[in-house]
Protein backbone atom coordinates (compact mmCIF):
# COMPACT_ATOMS: atom_id res chain seq x y z
CA UNK A 1 0.00 0.00 0.00
CA UNK A 2 1.12 3.35 -0.70
CA UNK A 3 2.78 5.32 2.06
CA UNK A 4 -0.03 7.83 2.40
CA UNK A 5 1.36 9.62 5.98
CA UNK A 6 4.15 10.56 3.52
CA UNK A 7 2.10 12.06 0.90
CA UNK A 8 0.20 13.89 3.32
CA UNK A 9 3.12 15.08 5.11
CA UNK A 10 5.00 16.32 1.80
CA UNK A 11 1.64 18.12 0.27
CA UNK A 12 0.97 19.90 4.02
CA UNK A 13 4.92 20.66 5.18
CA UNK A 14 4.97 23.44 2.38
CA UNK A 15 1.79 25.07 3.80
CA UNK A 16 2.30 25.51 7.43
CA UNK A 17 5.00 27.74 9.44
CA UNK A 18 5.26 24.88 11.81
CA UNK A 19 6.17 21.90 10.31
CA UNK A 20 7.28 19.83 13.37
CA UNK A 21 3.93 20.36 14.46
CA UNK A 22 2.65 18.19 12.25
CA UNK A 23 0.80 14.90 13.34
CA UNK A 24 -0.38 12.45 11.26
CA UNK A 25 -2.79 9.52 12.37
CA UNK A 26 -3.87 6.39 10.90
CA UNK A 27 -7.31 4.39 12.32
CA UNK A 28 -8.37 1.82 9.88
CA UNK A 29 -12.24 0.47 9.55
CA UNK A 30 -14.43 -1.80 7.83
CA UNK A 31 -14.76 0.62 5.31
CA UNK A 32 -12.06 3.27 5.33
CA UNK A 33 -8.01 3.89 5.69
CA UNK A 34 -8.47 7.23 7.86
CA UNK A 35 -5.91 10.01 8.06
CA UNK A 36 -6.25 12.09 11.05
CA UNK A 37 -4.43 15.55 10.15
CA UNK A 38 -3.52 17.78 13.04
CA UNK A 39 -1.68 21.01 12.49
CA UNK A 40 -0.66 23.69 14.99
CA UNK A 41 -3.70 26.23 15.54
CA UNK A 42 -1.80 28.89 14.06
CA UNK A 43 -1.53 26.73 10.71
CA UNK A 44 -4.94 25.27 10.92
CA UNK A 45 -6.20 28.58 7.96
CA UNK A 46 -3.16 27.91 5.96
CA UNK A 47 -4.40 24.01 5.15
CA UNK A 48 -8.07 24.84 5.02
CA UNK A 49 -7.77 27.89 3.30
CA UNK A 50 -10.58 29.90 2.24
CA UNK A 51 -13.93 28.02 1.26
CA UNK A 52 -12.09 24.83 1.92
CA UNK A 53 -10.03 25.25 -0.89
CA UNK A 54 -6.83 24.07 0.21
CA UNK A 55 -8.23 21.12 2.01
CA UNK A 56 -10.45 20.17 -1.01
CA UNK A 57 -7.09 19.85 -3.23
CA UNK A 58 -5.05 18.18 -0.84
CA UNK A 59 -7.99 14.90 -0.65
CA UNK A 60 -7.94 15.14 -4.47
CA UNK A 61 -4.64 14.50 -4.58
CA UNK A 62 -5.00 11.87 -1.83
CA UNK A 63 -7.80 9.98 -3.13
CA UNK A 64 -6.67 9.75 -6.38
CA UNK A 65 -4.17 7.05 -5.30
CA UNK A 66 -5.39 4.16 -6.43
CA UNK A 67 -5.82 1.09 -3.03
CA UNK A 68 -6.27 -2.84 -3.29
CA UNK A 69 -9.42 -3.82 -2.52
CA UNK A 70 -12.64 -2.56 -1.04
CA UNK A 71 -11.43 0.17 1.42
CA UNK A 72 -11.22 3.18 0.52
CA UNK A 73 -8.79 6.26 1.96
CA UNK A 74 -10.27 9.14 3.93
CA UNK A 75 -8.41 12.07 4.97
CA UNK A 76 -9.69 14.23 8.23
CA UNK A 77 -8.58 18.02 9.09
CA UNK A 78 -8.82 17.86 12.88
CA UNK A 79 -9.07 21.65 13.99
CA UNK A 80 -7.49 21.85 17.77
CA UNK A 81 -8.63 25.83 17.48
CA UNK A 82 -12.22 25.01 18.36
CA UNK A 83 -11.88 22.62 21.21
CA UNK A 84 -15.28 21.98 23.24
CA UNK A 85 -15.36 24.06 25.86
Amino acid sequence: MTDFKQLIKTIVTPLVENPDAISIEEVETDRFYEFHLTVAGDDIGRVIGKRGHVASAIRTIVYSVRVKGPKRVRLVINDESKAPE
